[in-house]
């Protein structure tokens, strides 16, 4: 096997003038050649990482946040965040910048995977990517779980459709058949649209099938739609110069000011189209809405699906939309669901989670403030925000500390402010959520907790062991009267192995100025407070790492 790979990985900088020819009627850049300059950058990135040609294997979830119009500069960023043996996340960043202002603004943020194509019959496995910088390595540990997303996603799709399916549908007389949302379009694969080994570039098609979409979703709101999101173009197959590729575009659903429509990719060389032995080569479902003269949003017609596939699509795009929602919702932290824990959001919390953690262990800036033989404390202050850091040598193998620390049931056994702790639910082997409660504080009631503890393993030598707390809310547990129910809003552990017997463990947590329960802020109060339970946890570890 071949190991190739610029060891300081792919950096790719863009900047284009957005001229006449790549905008819309409304003089915005087009979200199809936007697509088009996302993947050429993310792609010159991916082959300056691995020194052979790449491939788009597929590009996450992708919102555009702002438009941007004639006259103004876009500049795309992208960075290979991590190489997974043969294949890569390329983090993309889309920007606008108004030359009269001077002002810039976030277009788009996305995450795309390439893979390397081999030469020949051979294969190829990456260089790791050299992290130069704090951002390095916060994305390439986040890359990770963004990867558990991607490789869960279908198992939560499925889950959702089999809830929506349970739903039925609605019935309404002036419902408009999908049918009437039927687009079919063909375009021939010729030089200006392939690479130098006659592929298609993924950036073309991801274009093509945004014209398309555009086209089927106008038949509803019969005005010009805007595309708003696409969820996760993924290419399955290759086609080439010489290639007819025929593009479906039906509505899948509508829910008031928006409408997603799916579109499917097949692929035919000139001895399949006469056999018409279609190749499915990509799929992706986009989102548009609409807006009057005004700005304003315009409501879509509701859709009724005529088939038993247009009954599968229809269920479908409410399970797609039931996890987009959940998404933004845990990635924004603007607020907080019902009910995170439900399915369609399980994956996001998680992430959300982990990344928190991660995130507050890599600010700079920590100023500490006490030491004491094996123990250091650090504290960091940033806006109404109060982190709290606390460093401990313990003469254990890393694998055991984490193993005991990510257990919450044994905490108890060293936290003090721990009077009950109970699993509510396994999750998953990396996922568990608790039901905690703590003594009460003079003049106020004890404090209750529900918490995620989210745990992860590293996948090479120099990364900690994680293990991620914060509260999440369940239906099931509804605030008591006996307890003040309170929240962590990102605490956790991070473990790095010194030896065959010794690591060092950093515990996080991060509250605001105003809001300091028992739980959230366990290790916080007075210095010897703080030092009396570290000293515990320490003692704890020990006794129990000599045991094994």
């Amino acid at each position: 096997m071949e190991r190739r790979g610029a060891a300081a990985g792919g950096d790719v900088c863009m900047c284009q003038t957005v001229f006449p020819a790549h905008a819309n009627h409304r003089g915005e850049l087009s979200a199809g050649q936007l697509l088009k300059w996302m993947d050429a950058a993310a792609c010159l990135a991916a082959e300056k990482h691995a020194g052979v040609s790449c491939v788009t294997a597929s590009m996450d979830d992708i919102q555009f946040e702002e438009a941007a119009r004639v006259g103004q500069i876009i500049t795309i960023k992208a960075k290979v965040n991590r190489a997974f043996k043969t294949s890569m996340e390329v983090g993309i960043k889309v920007t606008v910048q108004d030359v009269l202002t001077n002002v810039e603004k976030i277009v788009s943020m996305a995450y795309a995977t390439y893979v390397a194509k081999p030469f020949g019959a051979g294969k190829i496995e990456l260089e790791p990517v050299k992290l130069l910088s704090t951002d390095d390595h916060l994305e390439h540990t986040l890359a990770i779980e963004r990867r558990r997303i991607r490789l869960g996603y279908e198992e939560v799709f499925q889950n959702l459709m089999q809830e929506s399916n349970k739903e039925g549908t609605f019935e309404e007389e002036d419902a408009v058949s999908t049918d009437l949302t039927h687009v079919q379009s063909i375009e021939l694969v010729q030089p200006p649209h392939a690479n130098h080994h006659g592929n298609t570039f993924g950036g073309q098609i991801m274009a093509w099938m945004e014209t398309v979409a555009s086209i089927s979703a106008s038949h509803l709101c019969h005005s010009y739609p805007v595309l708003k999101s696409v969820n996760m173009f993924k290419f399955w197959g290759p086609s080439v110069v010489g290639d007819c590729l025929v593009f479906n575009a039906i509505v899948n659903n509508t829910f008031r000011n928006s409408v997603e429509v799916g579109v499917r990719v097949e692929a035919y060389s000139c001895e399949e189209w006469i056999k018409d032995q279609a190749r499915h080569i990509n799929s992706a479902f986009l989102i548009f809405n609409s807006v009057n003269d005004k700005g304003e949003l315009l409501t879509f017609p509701r859709i009724k699906p005529t088939t038993k596939d247009g009954m599968r699509r229809y269920h479908g795009a409410i399970a797609r939309r039931r996890i987009r929602l959940a998404r933004k919702c845990m990635l924004s932290a603007k607020e907080k669901p019902s009910d995170p824990w439900e399915r369609s959001n399980q994956a996001y919390v998680s992430y959300s989670n982990i990344a928190a953690l991660t995130h507050l262990a890599a600010k700079p800036a920590w100023e500490i403030t006490g030491t004491l033989d094996d123990i250091k404390i650090w504290t960091h202050e940033e806006g109404d925000m109060l982190s709290l850091k606390v460093e401990m040598q313990v003469k254990i193998p890393s694998h055991l500390a984490f193993s005991l620390l990510s257990d919450f049931t044994f905490r108890q056994q060293w936290d003090k402010h721990f009077l009950t702790c109970e699993v509510l639910q396994a999750v998953n082997e990396d996922e568990k959520i608790y039901y905690v409660t703590s003594p009460p504080m003079t003049g106020h009631k004890p404090r209750d907790f529900v918490i995620l503890v989210s745990q992860r393993q590293p996948c090479k030598p120099s990364e900690p062991y994680t293990v991620a707390v914060k509260s999440v809310t369940l239906t099931s547990v509804p605030p008591s009267p006996e307890y003040c129910r309170s929240e962590i809003l990102c605490a956790g552990f991070q473990i790095y192995s010194d030896s065959n017997s010794s690591c060092t463990v950093c515990y996080f947590n991060q509250v605001t100025s105003g809001v300091m329960p028992y739980l959230a802020a366990n290790l916080t109060g007075s210095s010897k407070s703080i030092e009396d339970t570290a000293l515990e946890c320490i003692k704890f570890l020990e006794l129990k790492g000599s045991k094994y």
